[in-house]
């Protein structure tokens, strides 16, 4: 193995991937077999030669921006519902889906426009990027009080990754609120690269109120004709291919996806895979809760019948049951094999770092120099979370966000993550793994928590992401031991060594001192400092005023000490008095 290249795995403990495997075995002359049955798979059917001859399909448009611009009260004024209010804090949690029917200007008729709600703050990264990933036109929402953020940053990053395919739009929001000043974000924005019409650039520009509804019939116009020029088109015949926006688990319908379709027209009956999912399609209701018998390309729908609840993100594939049976196991045979890949190597690197570390004490050991020992992952503390969310792609990214929490001391592990109420088996995994239940959004019953309390569980829950990131952040910070301050209380200088003769001849010295600072308490702990070092820490075992026992001297008085179990206090040291302070650490 060493004579080709592969000395690391040639150690007699490695665990051999499978192209590793089949290297090695044509090394000695053999042909390694490849499983033709094991490598199937249902995958989208091949584009269209022609575009120019299939029907025109709605636009798919994203509302982005930066937390509390107002992109949800933005979309409620366009379909005049009220998802903002009910939204917990007015901020969104998870990716909406609905169609909205407006204007078009060339034929004189009315175009259905659908638009994706994707949620601004931070934690939510994953699921804007998988919003940006399916949509045709991006309308970045930038509140003229508030000006550019993180977010709007990364939105535009975004955009520019896949500039050729994608549309933007940027509305400025909030132009009803007194003294904004709009003509400042639009040099702002020019300063970040975004060319806008207002500077004779191609990327329009829509000053609107989410609040009044002020500019919003001109920014529809403005989604319309940037749709126009992009001339968007799919085939509404064929086998369905689409993306799972959401998923949760209803009560009456059981496992249930928002389906985005993108090409072909999706019916009940039609059997899906998606991921490791699948199922047939029993129900396909509207975002206002219609019943509909079918969804044409563009358009987004709850669908039901999922026998195993697909995740936010996953391709929808049309297929045969027979075939999706075929797939399915091989999905689940390669995601076995990634999952024992991942457990070889960091078995490898765990051999290897072993081996490593045994080389350095040898040498170590062979020159006769002490080796300090190094710091360990395993001596790192972990914050064991359940998580539990209303849907996947919002349990998803609160998984993402609290990955990151912590530092080289203590951090969190997600141990288990799922979509539905906190129930009894939550509770038990945590009180195995010694963890707390993380609940985002989703009901928790009196018994449960009761359960909790006997078993000694901490459940954390909120609706709003940044607090519950609070609260895991504050666990994580208890996992670190805390700060250790000393604060000085009373400095004594020391001016002459006194001998005190006890019985049996013994002898204790006796400083006597003169309090200069502060206050000299005996209770307190003691340090001697000599040359501007510390020589010694104790407890004061004597402190008198003439011949008198006190437990305290003022600045100016002169006392006697002595230290329990020391006694090479010298003249000039300086005694100092100080109490420990234990603050909370911080990450």
């Amino acid at each position: 193995m060493k004579s080709v290249g592969m000395g690391e795995q040639s150690s007699y403990d490695h665990i051999l991937t499978a192209e590793y495997a089949s290297l090695l075995a044509m090394e000695f002359n053999r042909n390694p077999v490849v499983d033709d049955e094991a490598a199937f798979d249902i995958y989208p059917p091949p584009p269209s030669a022609d575009r120019s001859s299939l029907p025109l399909r709605p636009p798919i448009v994203t509302i982005m921006g930066h937390v509390d611009h107002g992109k949800t009260t933005l979309l409620d004024t366009l379909r005049s519902s009220s998802v903002a209010k009910g939204e917990a804090g007015g901020i969104t949690q998870h990716i909406g889906a609905f169609s909205v029917p407006t204007p078009n200007s060339s034929t004189g008729g009315q175009r259905m426009i659908t638009f994706l709600d994707t949620p601004g703050h931070a934690a939510f990264s994953a699921m804007r990027a998988r919003g940006a990933s399916v949509t045709d036109i991006v309308v970045l929402v930038v509140a003229a009080d508030d000006g550019i953020m993180p977010q709007t940053r990364e939105v535009l990053e975004l955009v520019r990754k896949d500039s050729n395919r994608v549309g933007l739009v940027i509305a400025i929001n909030k132009v009803d609120k007194p003294g904004v000043d709009v003509s400042k974000l639009e040099k702002a924005l020019l300063a970040e690269g975004v060319q806008l019409e207002t500077f004779g650039g191609d990327i329009p520009v829509v000053h609107v109120s989410g609040l009044t509804g002020q500019g919003l019939p001109e920014l529809v116009e403005t989604i319309s004709a940037v749709a126009e020029m992009q001339d968007i088109r799919a085939e509404e015949t064929g086998s369905i291919q689409g993306y799972v926006l959401e998923s949760k688990v209803d009560k009456g319908l059981g496992p249930v996806a928002t389906v985005l379709v993108v090409r072909g027209t999706l019916t009940p009956g039609t059997t899906l895979i998606s991921g490791l999912a699948h199922g047939k399609v029993r129900l396909i209701k509207s975002s206002l809760g219609q019943s509909l018998k079918s969804i044409l390309p563009g358009t987004a729908a709850l669908v039901s019948g999922w026998k195993e609840l697909p995740s936010a993100g996953d391709e929808v594939l049309q297929g045969a049951e027979g075939d999706i049976k075929r797939a399915l196991s091989n999905r689940h045979r390669k995601a076995d094999i990634e999952a024992t890949i991942q457990d070889a190597e960091a078995i490898n690197e765990s051999r290897r770092a072993e081996r490593l570390l045994q080389q350095k004490e040898a040498e170590a050991e062979k020159e006769g120099i002490p080796m300090e020992k190094e710091y360990k992952k395993d001596d790192k503390k972990e914050l064991r979370l359940v998580i539990k969310g209303d849907v996947s792609g919002t349990v998803e990214a609160v998984a993402g966000a609290v990955q990151g929490i912590g530092n080289h001391l203590a951090g969190v592990k997600v141990v288990a993550q799922g979509v539905g109420e906190v129930n009894e088996s939550d509770v038990m995994r945590a009180k195995a793994v010694d963890g707390v239940v993380v609940a985002f959004s989703v009901n928790i019953s009196r018994p449960i928590k009761n359960l909790a309390n006997t078993q000694g569980v901490k459940i954390l829950e909120s609706n709003i992401i940044y607090r519950l990131m609070d609260e895991v952040k504050a666990g994580v910070i208890e996992l670190i031991p805390p700060i250790i301050e000393k604060r000085v209380t009373g400095e004594a200088t020391v001016l002459q060594i006194f001998e005190i003769h006890l019985k049996a001849k013994q002898i204790m010295k006796v400083a006597g001192c003169r309090v200069v600072n502060g206050l000299v308490e005996k209770n307190k702990k003691a340090r001697v400092i000599r040359n501007g070092e510390t020589v010694h820490e104790g407890n004061l075992e004597t402190l008198k005023h003439l011949k008198k026992d006190i437990t305290e001297a003022g600045k100016g008085l002169e006392c006697g000490m002595a230290f329990a179990g020391w006694d090479d206090l010298r003249d000039g040291d300086m005694i100092q008095m100080y109490q420990e302070v234990a603050k909370p650490a911080t990450l």
